[in-house]
C-alpha cells in the first residue's frame, strides 16, 4: 500500500492530500529512509512522522484498504512521541 494511503486509513494524518505533501516536504520515514507519497508499506516496517518539532515513530501491525475508526489504532504500534 502507498504511504500517503496507509497514513489515511490508519488516521495518522487526517487526509490523504495533508499526507501526500508531508512526503513530498521529506517529514516522513520509512526505515530511516525519506519517503516519496508512492513508496510502499509493509508490515513491520517502521515509520517517523515530524510535525514541526514533535517528531512520533510508529511500527506497522498491518495493512488494510479499509478500516473503520474503532479499528484504526490497531493498524500501528507506538515506538516513541
Amino acid at each position: 500500500m502507498r504511504i500517503d494511503k496507509y497514513l489515511k486509513v490508519s488516521r495518522l494524518i487526517k487526509r490523504r492530500t495533508v499526507a501526500n505533501e508531508a512526503c513530498g516536504a521529506q517529514r516522513i520515514t520509512i526505515n530511516g529512509r525519506e519517503a516519496k507519497p508512492s513508496a510502499d508499506v509493509k508490515v513491520g516496517d517502521v515509520l517517523e512522522i515530524r510535525f514541526g518539532e514533535k517528531s512520533v515513530r510508529v511500527r506497522v501491525a498491518s495493512v488494510a484498504e479499509h478500516v473503520r475508526k474503532e479499528e484504526a489504532a490497531a493498524m500501528y504500534d507506538i515506538i516513541s512521541e
